[in-house]
């Protein structure tokens, strides 16, 4: 699986990883390390398409629950069954065995309009800061 630097990420925190037109998507560490222990998390339906920006999936953490965005559009195709199981994977490895779902991308340049991890990380850092 992918690490940080090789991942685009959206402003909404999640990460995604493109390997031609397909795609993994997933939270950011920085977004896990934020909602703190994931307790629950309820995935898209495989065959689902999804637009850009939309809703698609929820984690519960013992804070609160969040949605999680598609930050690109397309047909989910696999997604983590591993979470059903040990949704921990999110907290503990949310780049390798934390990954939420897998799409075919509609448009695979979404993708790279997407922020990488140098800009993400500026990103992560101003909003800090404007708090």
């Amino acid at each position: 699986m992918p690490n940080p630097e090789q991942c685009r990420f959206a402003k909404t925190h999640e990460w995604i990883f493109a390997q031609g037109n397909q795609a993994t998507v997933g939270l950011s560490d920085h977004a896990q390390r934020e909602i703190s222990d994931v307790v629950y998390v309820e995935l898209p339906v495989v065959g689902r398409k999804l637009k850009a920006g939309e809703s698609c999936a929820v984690v519960e953490s013992v804070k609160a629950a969040f949605d999680v965005y598609a930050p690109v559009s397309g047909t989910v195709t696999e997604v983590n069954q591993e979470l059903h199981n040990d949704v921990s994977r999110i907290n503990q490895s949310p780049y390798e065995k934390g990954w939420m779902f897998r799409l075919e991308m509609e448009d695979p340049s979404q993708w790279s309009r997407q922020m990488d991890h140098a800009a993400y990380q500026e990103f992560v850092k101003s909003a800090a800061s404007s708090h």
